[in-house]
């Protein structure tokens, strides 16, 4: 009995790396190619729904879609209200995990079949590269898949003889909905919902339960897969959390509905069994399973901006800039964290550009110095989690991406720190011919900051603003050494002279190289993103590489 037992509890973890692997494989092999099918299908909740379907059923994870929704939401790439027909539609294509199970692992019973793909699968994965070691680990994965599945099928088979219905829950509503209780416990425990489905075939298959608690139990499945994302997002960014109680909301009121439907659902298996004709149990459960999911989200559609804010006020906006974008959760799927890591880069950029625009506005008497230390923290804060990111392969797109965002955070620390040299700034504003060169440099950062203005035009200006700059960095130099020569100033207010055209120079190097990486992070187009009022005073939106020499020259180090 013991071996039997374990037997049953070896594939279903079988089944759970097998999946595992799958997902991988499939993740792998689908690319940047389906993100972009993603972002680019929002244009309706409908349309976002089955673009959230039919990337599930190819990933075969509804998780990996989940992340993927809250990375684009996080990175300003789409409205939650958007990402939500993406997070409805995952549910509609994780069903098809079931159907895998129920017409291949169980009515084809492939077998040792499948043992030679194994192999083969396992053999790429080790020695292949790129698409091939992707194809290799999907292959390994859908066969260690079903092999669980047959292991699974084979410890069934003993208990039918020691477990029965009977040992079940009464067939009351007390009894399917303590059933749907269990259901929840097993998707918590085994932390997949397409496992416990299959467990549930393998139990119907056996006749250890009957259809109607084996409907029961998926629904509970159904219900409990919601609440490890809750548990996962709880610290987490506003949008992971956001994500995780829709997510958990949606699938309670799924649950609801199909619990409801029971009844009707026993009276029409009963009826054909009666008519001579019963439905195969397995596809009858499965069904049921794609039935349920597909009527929810036709029922929600059409209330999903509703649904949004009601999500919205149960979880308001953060008011740390950072820590609303940023979450342990998105460093799964790479894109995603460094979707999340540059709309924390653009609100850090911004807040440094407008620091450094308020600082040289003509009437300014003091520095922000609190905004100053806070924005550093919070650049800390990116850095470290960008250090977490695993890019792979360092010639890939998430690479130059990532590589563009640590050049941004390392001028933002830099102009940061110029910004703190209050004395520099006071200079600037005091002397004629500086204060003229840095209202062109603030203009050209306002136009930059514009929702219009963030792209190649508003970087252009800047970096123009930067050459006009150092221009007229040496004749003003030797302007102020001649006055010193004539003693028409002391020596201390000349050399303060030409401390601050070099730092009015630096500073618009920084504001320029910022700009510039700005762009390279994302190329389409800046989302908006916005700044915490202690950087700034108030809310703004904003939507290469540069070489070690230029550097050392422009800020002496």
């Amino acid at each position: 009995m013991t071996l039997q037992i374990l037997h049953a509890i070896g594939g279903l973890g079988l089944f759970l790396v097998g999946m595992h692997m799958l997902t991988e494989g499939l993740r792998g092999l689908a690319g940047p190619g389906l993100r972009e099918g993603l972002r680019r299908s929002v244009s309706s909740p409908a349309k976002a729904a089955v673009a959230g379907a039919l990337a599930t059923a190819a990933v075969q994870s509804s998780s990996a879609m989940t992340v993927a929704a809250i990375g684009f939401v996080s990175a300003g790439i789409m409205t939650f209200q958007q990402a939500l027909g993406i997070i409805f539609g995952a549910n509609i294509g994780t069903t098809l995990t079931g159907w895998l199970v129920a017409i291949v692992g169980f009515k084809l019973d492939l077998g040792a079949a499948l043992m030679p793909f194994v192999f083969l699968g396992a053999l790429a994965q080790i020695f292949a590269r790129g698409r091939w070691h992707d194809t290799g680990k999907a292959v390994a994965g859908f066969g260690i898949l079903f092999l669980g599945i047959t292991a699974m099928q084979d410890g069934m088979a003993f208990a039918s003889d020691i477990v029965s219905p009977d040992h079940f829950p009464a067939d009351s509503f007390l009894g399917r909905l303590q059933l749907v209780g269990i259901g929840v416990a097993i998707t918590i425990v085994t932390q997949s919902s397409s496992a416990g489905v299959a467990v549930s075939l393998s139990a119907l298959a056996a006749g250890v339960i009957t259809f109607p608690q084996a409907a029961a139990l998926v629904i509970g499945m159904d219900v409990g897969t919601t609440f490890s994302a809750v548990l996962a997002t709880v610290g987490g960014s506003t949008a992971s959390r956001r994500t995780g109680y829709a997510h958990m909301i949606y699938n309670v009121l799924t649950g609801i509905m199909a619990f409801a439907l029971l009844w009707p659902l026993e009276w029409l298996y009963t009826a054909r069994v009666d008519a001579g004709s019963p439905p195969d149990p397995q596809i009858a459960l499965v069904a049921f399973h794609s039935f349920f999911n597909i009527l929810g989200v036709l029922l929600v559609i059409g209330l999903t901006r509703q649904f949004a804010a009601l999500v919205v006020r149960l979880v308001p906006q953060r008011a740390d800039t950072v820590g609303g974008y940023l979450d342990e959760n998105l460093l799964s799927d790479t894109a995603a964290a460094i979707d999340a890591l540059s709309a924390s880069t653009r609100a850090l950029a911004n807040a440094t550009l407008t620091a450094l625009s308020t600082l040289l506005e003509p009437h300014q008497r003091r520095a922000e110095g609190n905004g100053l230390r806070d924005l550093l923290a919070a650049r800390e804060e990116a850095f470290l989690f960008a250090q977490r990111i695993n890019i792979g392969n360092s010639a890939s797109e998430n690479a130059l991406r990532l590589r563009s965002v640590i050049h941004a955070l390392d001028h933002i620390e830099r102009l940061a720190e110029r910004c703190a040299q209050v004395e520099d700034a006071r200079i600037v504003r005091a002397e004629p011919e500086l204060q003229v060169l840095a209202g062109s440099l603030r203009h050209a950062i306002a136009i930059f900051l514009a929702p219009s203005g963030v792209g190649e035009d508003g970087e252009k200006r800047i970096n123009a603003e930067r050459h006009r700059i150092s221009q007229h960095q040496d004749p003003y130099r030797e302007q102020a050494i001649a006055a010193a020569g004539s003693s028409r100033q002391s020596l201390s207010d000349i050399v303060g002279r030409l401390d601050a055209v070099r730092w009015l120079h630096r500073v618009s190097y920084h504001a320029w190289r910022i700009a510039h990486h700005m762009r390279a992070m994302n190329p389409d187009a800046a989302a908006p993103a916005t700044v915490d009022d202690r950087f700034t005073g108030g809310k703004t939106t904003v939507g290469g590489q540069e070489t070690g020499s230029e550097r050392k020259r422009v800020d002496g180090s």
